[in-house]
């Protein structure tokens, strides 16, 4: 009888925790929306949903789509979501910058219409860390000189944008930047966005 009445009331105060905190991460998200609105921000995409795997086969190439793990279906409609997302809200996209990969690449012309494929901006999955290293430096000197009012989407993998900012996005999750840099180095997180 005890044990039944503390598990009722960890099942209360867990719902009420979850029925607290659901409108306070709605209000969270409109802020990253308005903000974005707004121009002048920093959009972190990691690549839509992909078929099953990590990384990709053996001796994939860059100039070989075939052989490059791909987006799956749910992820080119994840990816056309996102972009009817930011249309229906009239938000403003000055540049569309991807990693090489063609799952970024697709996500961007899915999303946005266009794409600017950037090195620097390419899986740092299997690189040495001298060379992952000065992959996020050009990205971080990149969004620091960052001017204009419109926003700038830059679609890439999850180890890059773990390393810029410790967050670990889900496929298809954008990391809205504030544009400064934290004691640790990682630049601060606006907000987080997924249109799924």
């Amino acid at each position: 009888m005890i044990l039944t009445s503390q598990f009722a009331l960890r099942c209360t105060l867990a719902l009420l925790a979850l029925t607290t905190l659901l409108p306070l991460a709605r209000a969270d998200e409109a802020a990253v929306w308005t903000a974005l609105q707004g121009g002048g921000q920093i959009v972190l995409l990691r690549h839509a949903s992909t078929e099953s795997g990590i990384g990709d086969p053996p001796g994939f190439t860059l100039a070989d789509c075939s052989s490059q793990r791909q987006l799956s279906a749910a992820g080119r409609a994840q990816a056309q979501r996102l972009g009817d997302a930011f249309r229906a809200r009239s938000i403003p996209v000055a540049q569309v910058w991807s990693s090489r990969w063609c799952r970024c690449t697709e996500t961007a012309r899915l999303a946005f219409g266009r794409v600017t494929p950037m090195a620097m901006l390419d899986s740092g999955f299997e690189d040495s860390a001298d060379a992952f290293s000065l992959k996020s430096r050009a990205v971080s000197a990149a969004i620091r000189d960052r001017t204009g009012d419109g926003n700038v989407v830059m679609v890439t993998h999850q180890v890059n944008i773990t390393e810029l900012t410790g967050v670990v996005p889900r496929m298809g999750e954008m990391v809205v930047l504030t544009g400064q840099i934290g004691a640790d180095g990682k630049f601060a997180v606006r907000g987080r966005l997924q249109v799924d």
